[in-house]
Protein backbone atom coordinates (compact mmCIF):
# COMPACT_ATOMS: atom_id res chain seq x y z
CA UNK A 1 0.00 0.00 0.00
CA UNK A 2 1.68 3.20 -1.38
CA UNK A 3 1.26 6.15 1.40
CA UNK A 4 -1.63 8.75 0.82
CA UNK A 5 -2.25 11.95 2.87
CA UNK A 6 -5.62 10.05 3.64
CA UNK A 7 -3.22 6.90 4.82
CA UNK A 8 -1.47 9.82 6.59
CA UNK A 9 -4.50 10.57 9.37
CA UNK A 10 -4.83 7.24 9.90
CA UNK A 11 -1.50 6.89 10.76
CA UNK A 12 -1.58 9.47 13.11
CA UNK A 13 -3.48 7.47 15.43
CA UNK A 14 -2.33 4.29 14.52
CA UNK A 15 2.00 4.75 14.83
CA UNK A 16 1.59 6.03 18.73
CA UNK A 17 -1.05 3.66 19.40
CA UNK A 18 1.34 0.38 17.75
CA UNK A 19 3.82 1.93 20.10
CA UNK A 20 1.93 1.71 23.02
CA UNK A 21 1.40 -1.91 22.19
CA UNK A 22 5.10 -2.05 21.84
CA UNK A 23 5.36 -0.45 25.06
CA UNK A 24 2.95 -3.26 26.87
CA UNK A 25 4.43 -6.11 24.81
CA UNK A 26 8.13 -5.79 25.45
CA UNK A 27 7.69 -4.52 29.48
CA UNK A 28 9.69 -6.91 31.05
CA UNK A 29 12.47 -5.75 28.37
CA UNK A 30 13.14 -2.32 29.10
CA UNK A 31 15.79 -2.01 25.99
CA UNK A 32 12.63 -3.51 23.83
CA UNK A 33 10.01 -1.15 25.68
CA UNK A 34 11.88 2.01 25.06
CA UNK A 35 12.90 1.23 20.93
CA UNK A 36 9.50 0.56 21.10
CA UNK A 37 8.86 4.15 21.76
CA UNK A 38 12.14 5.40 19.95
CA UNK A 39 10.75 3.76 16.94
CA UNK A 40 7.57 4.85 17.47
CA UNK A 41 8.53 8.64 17.63
CA UNK A 42 10.28 8.48 14.44
CA UNK A 43 7.69 7.02 12.32
CA UNK A 44 5.14 9.27 13.80
CA UNK A 45 7.56 12.34 12.80
CA UNK A 46 8.36 10.93 9.20
CA UNK A 47 4.67 10.60 8.70
CA UNK A 48 3.84 14.15 9.43
CA UNK A 49 6.93 15.49 7.79
CA UNK A 50 4.89 14.04 4.52
CA UNK A 51 1.58 15.45 5.64
CA UNK A 52 3.18 18.47 5.76
CA UNK A 53 5.11 18.52 2.65
CA UNK A 54 1.55 17.27 1.17
CA UNK A 55 -0.51 20.34 2.72
CA UNK A 56 2.61 22.93 1.40
CA UNK A 57 1.94 21.31 -1.74
CA UNK A 58 -1.73 22.35 -1.23
CA UNK A 59 -3.99 19.41 -0.32
CA UNK A 60 -6.25 19.59 2.72
CA UNK A 61 -6.23 15.67 3.36
CA UNK A 62 -9.77 14.60 5.20
CA UNK A 63 -11.16 11.39 6.78
CA UNK A 64 -14.90 10.83 8.11
CA UNK A 65 -14.05 8.51 11.40
CA UNK A 66 -17.39 8.54 12.59
CA UNK A 67 -20.64 9.92 12.54
CA UNK A 68 -22.58 10.54 15.79
CA UNK A 69 -26.23 11.59 17.07
CA UNK A 70 -27.53 14.90 15.65
CA UNK A 71 -25.79 15.39 13.04
CA UNK A 72 -22.00 15.85 15.17
CA UNK A 73 -19.33 13.80 13.37
CA UNK A 74 -16.00 13.03 14.04
CA UNK A 75 -13.53 13.82 11.34
CA UNK A 76 -9.97 14.57 10.70
CA UNK A 77 -8.98 18.12 8.02
CA UNK A 78 -5.43 18.71 8.27
CA UNK A 79 -4.57 22.58 7.02
CA UNK A 80 -1.62 24.53 7.68
CA UNK A 81 -2.00 25.94 11.63
CA UNK A 82 -3.08 21.37 12.30
CA UNK A 83 0.12 20.67 10.45
CA UNK A 84 2.78 22.68 12.66
CA UNK A 85 0.95 21.47 15.36
CA UNK A 86 1.20 18.14 14.41
CA UNK A 87 4.92 19.08 13.34
CA UNK A 88 6.05 20.25 16.70
CA UNK A 89 4.45 17.54 19.06
CA UNK A 90 5.99 14.66 16.98
CA UNK A 91 9.33 16.19 16.72
CA UNK A 92 9.46 17.45 20.56
CA UNK A 93 7.90 14.44 21.32
CA UNK A 94 10.77 12.00 19.75
CA UNK A 95 13.31 14.15 22.00
CA UNK A 96 11.64 14.22 24.93
CA UNK A 97 11.29 9.98 24.96
CA UNK A 98 15.27 10.07 24.28
CA UNK A 99 15.37 12.87 27.60
CA UNK A 100 12.97 10.69 29.27
CA UNK A 101 15.60 7.30 29.08
CA UNK A 102 18.24 9.11 30.48
CA UNK A 103 15.95 10.42 33.04
CA UNK A 104 14.16 7.60 34.30
CA UNK A 105 16.84 5.23 34.15
CA UNK A 106 19.12 7.88 36.12
CA UNK A 107 16.73 8.44 38.90
CA UNK A 108 15.82 4.93 39.02
CA UNK A 109 12.31 5.46 38.61
CA UNK A 110 9.24 2.73 39.40
CA UNK A 111 6.38 2.04 36.65
CA UNK A 112 8.38 3.00 33.78
CA UNK A 113 6.45 1.03 31.20
CA UNK A 114 2.91 2.90 32.79
CA UNK A 115 5.16 5.83 31.86
CA UNK A 116 5.73 5.56 28.30
CA UNK A 117 2.58 3.76 27.75
CA UNK A 118 0.83 7.37 28.83
CA UNK A 119 2.83 9.04 27.01
CA UNK A 120 2.24 7.21 23.55
CA UNK A 121 -1.31 7.57 24.47
CA UNK A 122 -1.32 10.79 25.08
CA UNK A 123 0.50 12.06 21.93
CA UNK A 124 -2.16 9.92 20.27
CA UNK A 125 -4.36 12.16 21.37
CA UNK A 126 -2.15 15.18 20.81
CA UNK A 127 -2.43 14.34 16.87
CA UNK A 128 -6.09 14.08 17.08
CA UNK A 129 -6.47 17.43 18.21
CA UNK A 130 -3.94 19.13 15.53
CA UNK A 131 -5.90 17.24 12.45
CA UNK A 132 -9.58 17.61 14.20
CA UNK A 133 -12.00 19.27 11.37
CA UNK A 134 -14.32 20.15 13.64
CA UNK A 135 -14.30 21.75 17.29
CA UNK A 136 -16.57 19.04 18.56
CA UNK A 137 -13.64 16.34 17.40
CA UNK A 138 -10.98 18.44 19.02
CA UNK A 139 -13.13 18.35 22.08
CA UNK A 140 -12.90 14.60 22.19
CA UNK A 141 -9.06 14.81 21.60
CA UNK A 142 -8.76 17.53 23.80
CA UNK A 143 -10.21 15.60 26.55
CA UNK A 144 -8.60 12.29 26.00
CA UNK A 145 -5.47 14.01 26.07
CA UNK A 146 -6.44 15.48 29.89
CA UNK A 147 -7.47 11.93 31.18
CA UNK A 148 -3.59 10.08 29.54
CA UNK A 149 -1.75 12.69 31.20
CA UNK A 150 -3.54 12.47 34.36
CA UNK A 151 -1.43 9.18 35.11
CA UNK A 152 1.80 11.09 34.10
CA UNK A 153 0.94 13.84 36.54
CA UNK A 154 0.91 11.58 39.49
CA UNK A 155 2.85 8.90 38.43
CA UNK A 156 5.60 9.64 41.48
CA UNK A 157 2.28 8.18 43.58
CA UNK A 158 3.12 10.05 46.80
CA UNK A 159 0.17 12.61 48.69
CA UNK A 160 2.00 15.57 46.98
CA UNK A 161 1.86 13.83 43.56
CA UNK A 162 -1.97 12.67 44.19
CA UNK A 163 -2.81 16.19 45.25
CA UNK A 164 -1.31 18.25 42.27
CA UNK A 165 -3.19 14.90 40.42
CA UNK A 166 -6.33 15.81 41.60
CA UNK A 167 -5.98 19.74 41.41
CA UNK A 168 -4.49 18.97 37.18
CA UNK A 169 -8.02 16.38 37.02
CA UNK A 170 -10.66 18.72 38.51
CA UNK A 171 -9.94 22.17 37.04
CA UNK A 172 -9.08 21.02 33.50
CA UNK A 173 -12.41 19.15 33.59
CA UNK A 174 -14.52 21.45 35.29
CA UNK A 175 -13.83 23.97 32.66
CA UNK A 176 -14.18 22.03 29.71
CA UNK A 177 -17.25 20.24 30.72
CA UNK A 178 -18.93 22.89 32.60
CA UNK A 179 -18.01 25.74 29.55
CA UNK A 180 -15.99 24.25 26.51
CA UNK A 181 -18.44 21.78 25.92
CA UNK A 182 -21.84 24.43 26.29
CA UNK A 183 -19.88 26.73 24.22
CA UNK A 184 -19.51 23.77 21.35
CA UNK A 185 -22.91 22.77 21.93
CA UNK A 186 -24.00 26.69 21.51
CA UNK A 187 -22.03 26.39 18.02
CA UNK A 188 -23.73 23.57 16.94
CA UNK A 189 -27.30 25.03 17.47
CA UNK A 190 -26.55 28.40 16.14
CA UNK A 191 -24.53 27.19 13.18
CA UNK A 192 -25.72 23.50 12.45
CA UNK A 193 -22.34 22.58 12.67
CA UNK A 194 -19.33 22.71 14.40
CA UNK A 195 -16.83 22.75 11.66
CA UNK A 196 -13.91 25.08 11.00
CA UNK A 197 -14.94 27.27 8.04
CA UNK A 198 -12.60 29.86 6.55
CA UNK A 199 -13.35 33.66 7.33
CA UNK A 200 -15.47 31.86 10.77
CA UNK A 201 -18.30 29.46 11.28
CA UNK A 202 -20.00 31.97 13.71
CA UNK A 203 -19.34 35.12 11.53
CA UNK A 204 -22.85 36.91 10.93
CA UNK A 205 -24.36 35.06 12.53
CA UNK A 206 -24.48 36.48 15.78
CA UNK A 207 -25.06 39.28 17.45
CA UNK A 208 -21.62 40.62 19.17
CA UNK A 209 -23.64 40.41 22.44
CA UNK A 210 -24.21 36.64 22.05
CA UNK A 211 -20.45 36.19 20.31
CA UNK A 212 -19.40 37.77 23.35
CA UNK A 213 -20.88 35.37 25.26
CA UNK A 214 -19.58 32.51 22.77
CA UNK A 215 -16.55 33.83 23.07
CA UNK A 216 -16.17 33.67 27.36
CA UNK A 217 -17.42 30.04 27.30
CA UNK A 218 -14.55 28.92 24.70
CA UNK A 219 -11.56 31.10 26.13
CA UNK A 220 -12.54 30.13 29.92
CA UNK A 221 -13.10 26.60 29.30
CA UNK A 222 -10.17 26.19 27.17
CA UNK A 223 -8.08 25.86 30.65
CA UNK A 224 -5.50 24.28 29.20
CA UNK A 225 -4.17 27.52 28.10
CA UNK A 226 -4.24 28.45 31.18
CA UNK A 227 -5.63 32.16 30.78
CA UNK A 228 -5.77 33.36 34.88
CA UNK A 229 -7.72 32.80 36.76
CA UNK A 230 -8.14 29.12 35.25
CA UNK A 231 -3.80 28.50 35.26
CA UNK A 232 -3.73 26.71 39.12
CA UNK A 233 -3.47 23.50 37.54
CA UNK A 234 -0.43 24.04 35.70
CA UNK A 235 2.04 24.88 38.65
CA UNK A 236 0.19 21.95 41.15
CA UNK A 237 1.12 19.10 37.97
CA UNK A 238 5.01 20.58 38.40
CA UNK A 239 4.58 17.34 41.23
CA UNK A 240 5.27 14.77 37.98
CA UNK A 241 8.92 13.78 36.71
CA UNK A 242 10.40 16.65 34.61
CA UNK A 243 9.72 15.07 31.40
CA UNK A 244 6.48 15.24 32.03
CA UNK A 245 6.79 18.48 32.87
CA UNK A 246 8.26 18.62 29.44
CA UNK A 247 5.81 17.09 27.81
CA UNK A 248 3.21 19.14 29.54
CA UNK A 249 4.96 22.92 28.47
CA UNK A 250 6.27 22.08 25.27
CA UNK A 251 4.58 18.77 23.60
CA UNK A 252 1.12 18.84 24.28
CA UNK A 253 -0.70 19.85 26.99
CA UNK A 254 -0.40 23.79 27.00
CA UNK A 255 -0.10 23.85 23.49
CA UNK A 256 -2.86 21.88 22.56
CA UNK A 257 -4.76 24.59 24.65
CA UNK A 258 -3.35 27.75 22.85
CA UNK A 259 -3.76 25.95 19.47
CA UNK A 260 -7.61 25.45 20.17
CA UNK A 261 -7.63 29.40 21.79
CA UNK A 262 -6.40 30.27 18.08
CA UNK A 263 -8.32 27.97 15.88
CA UNK A 264 -11.48 28.83 17.71
CA UNK A 265 -10.81 32.32 16.83
CA UNK A 266 -9.81 32.25 13.25
CA UNK A 267 -12.23 28.74 11.60
CA UNK A 268 -14.96 29.82 14.67
CA UNK A 269 -15.78 33.44 15.07
CA UNK A 270 -13.02 34.62 12.05
CA UNK A 271 -10.46 37.02 12.79
CA UNK A 272 -12.49 40.32 11.18
CA UNK A 273 -15.96 38.97 13.08
CA UNK A 274 -13.34 38.79 16.30
CA UNK A 275 -12.26 42.45 16.44
CA UNK A 276 -16.39 43.04 16.35
CA UNK A 277 -16.90 41.37 19.83
CA UNK A 278 -16.82 43.52 22.96
CA UNK A 279 -15.52 40.55 24.83
CA UNK A 280 -12.23 39.77 22.87
CA UNK A 281 -11.19 43.65 23.57
CA UNK A 282 -11.73 42.35 27.37
CA UNK A 283 -9.72 39.20 27.09
CA UNK A 284 -6.89 41.05 25.12
CA UNK A 285 -6.65 42.98 28.77
CA UNK A 286 -7.00 39.49 31.16
CA UNK A 287 -4.13 38.29 28.93
CA UNK A 288 -2.22 41.26 29.42
CA UNK A 289 -2.68 41.19 32.79
CA UNK A 290 -1.88 37.73 32.93
CA UNK A 291 1.40 37.91 31.08
CA UNK A 292 2.49 40.63 33.77
CA UNK A 293 1.12 38.90 37.10
CA UNK A 294 2.48 35.65 35.81
CA UNK A 295 5.86 37.04 35.29
CA UNK A 296 6.17 38.80 38.76
CA UNK A 297 4.74 35.34 40.35
CA UNK A 298 7.87 33.35 38.34
CA UNK A 299 10.00 36.34 39.77
CA UNK A 300 9.26 35.73 43.84
CA UNK A 301 9.66 31.63 43.17
CA UNK A 302 12.84 30.12 44.59
CA UNK A 303 11.63 26.41 43.52
CA UNK A 304 13.31 25.71 39.86
CA UNK A 305 10.04 23.83 37.97
CA UNK A 306 8.11 26.33 39.47
CA UNK A 307 9.45 28.76 38.54
CA UNK A 308 9.29 27.96 35.00
CA UNK A 309 5.88 26.80 35.49
CA UNK A 310 4.78 30.49 35.99
CA UNK A 311 6.49 31.74 33.30
CA UNK A 312 4.66 29.46 30.77
CA UNK A 313 1.68 30.99 32.00
CA UNK A 314 3.26 34.23 31.18
CA UNK A 315 4.30 32.79 27.94
CA UNK A 316 0.90 31.37 26.79
CA UNK A 317 -1.06 34.51 27.30
CA UNK A 318 0.98 36.02 24.26
CA UNK A 319 -0.68 33.16 22.43
CA UNK A 320 -4.60 34.65 23.78
CA UNK A 321 -3.48 38.20 23.35
CA UNK A 322 -2.44 37.47 19.87
CA UNK A 323 -5.92 35.61 19.24
CA UNK A 324 -8.02 38.22 20.75
CA UNK A 325 -5.91 40.92 19.02
CA UNK A 326 -7.03 39.39 15.67
CA UNK A 327 -5.25 40.82 13.47
CA UNK A 328 -3.52 39.61 10.96
CA UNK A 329 -0.33 39.97 12.30
CA UNK A 330 -0.93 39.29 15.74
CA UNK A 331 -2.88 36.39 15.36
CA UNK A 332 0.28 35.17 13.27
CA UNK A 333 2.77 36.30 15.77
CA UNK A 334 0.74 34.16 18.33
CA UNK A 335 0.86 30.83 16.19
CA UNK A 336 4.59 31.60 15.84
CA UNK A 337 5.06 32.06 19.12
CA UNK A 338 3.36 28.54 19.94
CA UNK A 339 6.52 26.67 17.94
CA UNK A 340 8.77 29.19 19.27
CA UNK A 341 8.19 29.31 22.99
CA UNK A 342 7.79 25.42 22.61
CA UNK A 343 11.61 24.71 21.70
CA UNK A 344 13.01 27.41 24.24
CA UNK A 345 10.62 26.21 27.31
CA UNK A 346 11.62 22.58 26.67
CA UNK A 347 15.70 23.34 26.82
CA UNK A 348 14.78 25.32 30.07
CA UNK A 349 13.08 22.14 31.90
CA UNK A 350 14.99 19.25 30.49
CA UNK A 351 17.88 21.41 31.53
CA UNK A 352 16.51 21.67 35.24
CA UNK A 353 15.56 17.42 35.16
CA UNK A 354 18.95 17.21 34.31
CA UNK A 355 20.42 19.68 37.07
CA UNK A 356 18.51 17.39 39.89
CA UNK A 357 19.41 14.06 37.82
CA UNK A 358 22.54 15.20 39.07
CA UNK A 359 22.66 16.97 42.35
CA UNK A 360 18.75 16.65 43.27
CA UNK A 361 18.98 20.19 43.80
CA UNK A 362 14.85 21.82 43.01
CA UNK A 363 15.35 25.20 43.88
CA UNK A 364 17.17 28.29 41.99
CA UNK A 365 19.02 29.62 45.55
CA UNK A 366 20.96 25.81 45.15
CA UNK A 367 22.46 26.28 41.93
CA UNK A 368 25.78 28.16 42.74
CA UNK A 369 29.17 27.40 41.25
CA UNK A 370 27.17 24.73 39.07
CA UNK A 371 28.34 25.73 35.71
CA UNK A 372 31.76 24.99 35.86
CA UNK A 373 30.76 21.15 36.55
CA UNK A 374 27.97 21.61 34.21
CA UNK A 375 28.66 23.69 31.60
CA UNK A 376 26.63 21.99 28.71
CA UNK A 377 23.80 22.12 30.35
CA UNK A 378 23.77 25.75 32.09
CA UNK A 379 25.33 26.93 28.35
CA UNK A 380 21.92 25.51 26.80
CA UNK A 381 19.38 26.74 29.75
CA UNK A 382 21.15 30.40 28.75
CA UNK A 383 20.65 29.89 25.41
CA UNK A 384 17.08 28.32 25.73
CA UNK A 385 16.45 31.56 28.40
CA UNK A 386 17.49 34.25 25.69
CA UNK A 387 15.22 32.47 23.26
CA UNK A 388 12.23 33.04 25.56
CA UNK A 389 12.96 36.70 26.77
CA UNK A 390 13.54 37.62 22.81
CA UNK A 391 16.64 38.25 21.73
CA UNK A 392 18.17 37.92 18.12
CA UNK A 393 19.27 35.73 16.64
CA UNK A 394 16.96 33.08 18.55
CA UNK A 395 14.08 32.23 17.63
CA UNK A 396 11.74 33.76 20.31
CA UNK A 397 12.33 37.08 18.85
CA UNK A 398 10.31 36.46 15.67
CA UNK A 399 7.12 36.14 17.23
CA UNK A 400 7.45 38.96 19.79
CA UNK A 401 8.30 41.48 16.80
CA UNK A 402 4.58 40.27 15.18
CA UNK A 403 2.82 40.58 18.27
CA UNK A 404 4.23 44.36 18.77
CA UNK A 405 3.79 45.14 15.07
CA UNK A 406 -0.07 43.36 14.79
CA UNK A 407 -1.20 45.56 17.84
CA UNK A 408 -0.10 49.24 16.59
CA UNK A 409 -3.80 50.27 15.90
CA UNK A 410 -4.34 53.12 19.02
CA UNK A 411 -6.81 50.66 20.86
CA UNK A 412 -4.16 47.76 21.20
CA UNK A 413 -0.94 49.80 21.74
CA UNK A 414 -0.93 49.50 25.47
CA UNK A 415 -0.77 45.83 25.24
CA UNK A 416 2.60 46.29 23.24
CA UNK A 417 3.51 48.07 26.67
CA UNK A 418 2.50 44.51 28.34
CA UNK A 419 5.06 42.56 26.24
CA UNK A 420 8.10 44.83 26.80
CA UNK A 421 7.69 44.42 30.64
CA UNK A 422 7.04 40.95 30.23
CA UNK A 423 10.48 40.87 28.20
CA UNK A 424 12.51 43.10 31.25
CA UNK A 425 10.64 40.30 33.84
CA UNK A 426 11.62 37.09 32.06
CA UNK A 427 15.44 39.06 31.51
CA UNK A 428 15.22 39.27 35.84
CA UNK A 429 13.73 35.60 36.67
CA UNK A 430 15.73 33.80 34.00
CA UNK A 431 19.15 35.55 33.70
CA UNK A 432 19.94 34.76 37.23
CA UNK A 433 20.03 31.07 37.12
CA UNK A 434 22.90 30.47 34.19
CA UNK A 435 24.81 33.75 36.27
CA UNK A 436 24.44 32.38 39.25
CA UNK A 437 25.72 28.73 38.39
CA UNK A 438 28.72 30.20 36.49
CA UNK A 439 29.78 33.06 38.59
CA UNK A 440 28.59 32.50 41.79
CA UNK A 441 30.73 30.25 44.12
CA UNK A 442 29.40 27.10 45.64
CA UNK A 443 28.71 27.26 48.91
CA UNK A 444 31.51 24.60 49.67
CA UNK A 445 33.92 27.22 48.13
CA UNK A 446 32.92 29.97 50.59
CA UNK A 447 33.46 28.17 52.78
CA UNK A 448 36.80 26.87 52.17
CA UNK A 449 35.58 23.44 52.45
CA UNK A 450 37.13 20.79 49.77
CA UNK A 451 35.69 20.82 46.55
CA UNK A 452 32.06 18.83 45.75
CA UNK A 453 32.23 15.87 43.47
CA UNK A 454 31.76 16.75 39.92
CA UNK A 455 28.39 17.09 38.66
CA UNK A 456 27.85 13.23 36.69
CA UNK A 457 24.01 13.78 34.87
CA UNK A 458 23.43 11.33 32.46
CA UNK A 459 24.13 12.29 28.83
CA UNK A 460 20.70 11.64 27.77
CA UNK A 461 19.63 14.31 29.85
CA UNK A 462 22.23 16.87 28.28
CA UNK A 463 22.22 15.83 24.94
CA UNK A 464 18.57 16.45 24.25
CA UNK A 465 18.87 19.28 25.83
CA UNK A 466 21.78 20.99 23.90
CA UNK A 467 20.12 20.25 20.38
CA UNK A 468 16.79 21.66 21.25
CA UNK A 469 18.66 25.03 22.28
CA UNK A 470 20.68 24.81 19.23
CA UNK A 471 16.94 23.93 17.10
CA UNK A 472 16.34 27.86 18.56
CA UNK A 473 18.94 29.15 16.84
CA UNK A 474 18.52 27.51 13.83
CA UNK A 475 14.57 28.26 14.29
CA UNK A 476 15.92 32.27 13.60
CA UNK A 477 17.36 31.47 10.17
CA UNK A 478 14.39 29.29 9.10
CA UNK A 479 11.43 31.86 9.48
CA UNK A 480 10.63 32.69 5.88
CA UNK A 481 9.42 29.11 5.23
CA UNK A 482 7.54 28.97 8.36
CA UNK A 483 6.22 32.33 7.94
CA UNK A 484 5.14 31.47 3.74
CA UNK A 485 3.58 28.37 5.49
CA UNK A 486 1.42 29.53 7.62
CA UNK A 487 0.77 33.15 6.29
CA UNK A 488 -2.60 31.60 4.24
CA UNK A 489 -4.09 30.55 7.34
CA UNK A 490 -4.77 34.07 8.40
CA UNK A 491 -5.30 35.97 4.80
CA UNK A 492 -7.69 33.27 3.52
CA UNK A 493 -8.22 31.05 6.38
CA UNK A 494 -5.99 28.44 5.73
CA UNK A 495 -8.87 24.99 4.29
CA UNK A 496 -9.42 26.54 1.07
Amino acid sequence: MSWTPELGLILLLAIPLGGSVGVLVFSRWANLREAATLISGAALLANVVMLVMAVDGGARPALDLMHVAGGLSLNFTLEPLGAVFAALASALWLINSLYSIGYMRGNHAKDQTRFYLSFTIAIAAAMGVAAAGNMFTLFVFYEILTLSTYPLVTHNGDEKARRGGRIYLSILMATSIGLFLPAVIATHFIAGSTDFMPGGLLADQVTPALASVLLLLYAFGIGKAALMPVQNWLPNAMVAPTPVSAFLHAVAVVKAGVFTMLKMSVYIFGLDFMRTIPAAHWLAWVAAISIVLASLIALSKDNFKERLAYSTISQLSYITLGAMIATPLAALGAALHIVMHAWGKITLFMCAGAIYSARHITNVSGLKGLGKSMPWVFGAFLVGSLSIIGLPPLAGAWPKLLLMMGATDPINRVFIGALIISSLLNVAYLLPIPARAFFAKAENEADGAPDAPAAKAPMLTVLPPVLTAIATVALFFLIGPILDFLRPVFESGGMS
